[in-house]
């Protein structure tokens, strides 16, 4: 009986290698490539439908240096996932063209099933084309275009272009058969001195180690022309910049004109004297001419200072702005302090508040709260509080109705036996009346109080 249990067990051993896990593989891209020399892989996108139970798959290969995902993916039973499988070539095989390798899918309990994929290896310099649209003595930009011609994801990859009539660098992302283009800005400066022709554009391409440089003509067409650049800058002192640039191989006239109104006018200045005056209603117009040689530029500046007509215009709108919030107050609550010679050598300050009524008030109400550390002199100037709140240390008058125009005074002494150095400060003075049935509230100013070391001794 033993010896069949041996048996068994050890057919068991020698038939599971032999298990192949049950999968169904379809691939779902196409065309894939591996560039030579990279480090960046290819993608294969797969669709693997689980047909067994439940598993955790790995997948792994003996071709290239590296494969994604490098954990296994779980798949539930009759389950069908899309896996992106990321292999990078190997560095150590030259090879090139369309290779067939093997990879594999190993179940939780080590079966396996073994699948093959077919890539084509390339040169990077087979991945792209270059193009770029032809330009002249008028051309302020060129669009010059890089386009991937290949199943392959660039990541991260420079692109250095250079021609005698620009250098442009920059660091793309480029899809599967993505293009793109890049609109370069030209300086005059760079080919002035050239000839129209076919000239090169040389585009130096990197990407994960690898390196190639590609090459495309571009046409520079000949064309005569007068061409005019506007700057401004400046936002109170605004400056106008206009310059008239001779870009052809014949003598042109350049022709400058600038139209201000009547009150700009009067704050605007030139760099140059206008040749030529011109008034239309509310508008002038100036006009300067000047005839160029090749090559030759010619430039006006045209300053207007906004300055001082600014400072006018903002200092009479906060003067209307004050006054009508001043004036739209019901009740105006002033407070002053002042600096009192104590008998005993205390430091003390009299306290002066100012209660006016702009229009007719009803129930009105004045709160003043005392700083720490000091003391009220029992003495009041003026109106007396109605009462005084030890804990909260606060004083409350009770005015009643004011008239329009009416004013009132509260005054009081504070002392401290303490002596008191640099800004000392005190809480602003709060009231509260009645307007048309509402109660309403209004603050005074936040006085305070600069003490030197001479004053209260």
């Amino acid at each position: 009986m033993k010896k069949w249990y041996l048996l068994i067990i050890l057919g068991f051993f020698l038939i599971q290698p032999i298990l192949a896990i049950n999968v169904n593989v379809q691939q779902i891209s196409s065309n894939e490539v591996m560039i030579a020399g990279s480090t960046e892989p290819a993608i294969f996108r797969l669709n693997v439908t689980n047909n067994g139970p439940s598993d955790n798959l790995s997948f792994y290969t003996f071709f290239g240096t590296g494969i994604k995902p490098s954990s296994p993916i779980s798949i539930g039973s009759g389950e069908t996932k899309e896996v992106d499988l990321q292999i990078s070539p190997r560095t150590d095989l030259d090879i090139k063209g369309y290779v067939t390798f093997n990879y594999y899918i190993e179940g939780i309990d080590r079966s396996k099933a073994q699948e093959s994929l077919t890539t084509n290896i390339i040169n990077l310099d087979k991945a792209f084309s270059i193009g770029a649209d032809s330009i002249n003595p008028d051309s302020s930009s060129v669009q010059i275009y890089i386009e991937n011609q290949v199943n392959f994801n660039f990541q991260n990859m420079s692109v250095n272009l250079t021609s005698p009539f620009f250098s442009f660098n920059r660091v793309v992302n480029l899809s599967p058969y993505e293009k793109e283009t890049f609109t370069i800005n030209l300086q005059r400066s760079n080919f002035a001195k050239l000839t129209s022709g076919f000239y090169t554009v040389n585009a130096n391409v990197g990407v994960g180690g690898a390196y190639a440089n590609i090459s495309e003509p571009i046409d520079f067409a000949e064309k005569n022309i007068i061409n005019e650049t506007k700057n401004q800058y400046g936002l109170i002192i605004q400056t106008d910049s206009i310059k008239e640039t001779n870009d052809g191989n014949v003598i042109g006239n350049a022709q400058v004109s600038v139209e201000k109104n009547i009150i700009s006018r009067l704050f605007t200045t030139f760099s140059s004297t206008p040749n030529l005056v011109n008034r239309t209603g509310f508008n002038i117009i100036y006009t300067w001419n000047k005839q160029l040689s090749p090559g030759e530029t010619y430039e006006v500046d045209v300053t207007t200072n906004w300055l001082i007509p600014l400072v006018i215009i903002i200092l009479v709108v906060l003067i209307v702005v004050f006054v009508g919030k001043y004036s739209r107050k019901d009740l105006v609550l002033k407070k002053r302090v002042s600096f009192m010679n104590a008998k005993g050598g205390e430091f003390a300050l009299r306290i002066l508040v100012t209660v006016e009524a702009r229009k007719f008030v009803e129930n009105v109400k004045v709160f003043d709260r005392l700083p720490p550390l000091v003391r009220i002199y029992e003495k009041f100037g003026g109106v007396i509080p109605k009462r005084f709140n030890k804990t909260k240390r606060v004083f409350e008058w009770e005015l009643g109705n004011l008239e329009a125009g009416e004013r009132r005074t509260l005054s009081y002494v504070i002392y401290s036996r303490v002596g008191v150095l640099g800004r000392f400060a005190l809480p602003a003075t709060y009231g509260t009346f009645d307007k048309e049935g509402k109660m309403k509230e209004v603050y005074s100013n936040e006085a305070f109080f600069l003490a030197s070391e001479h004053e209260g001794e």
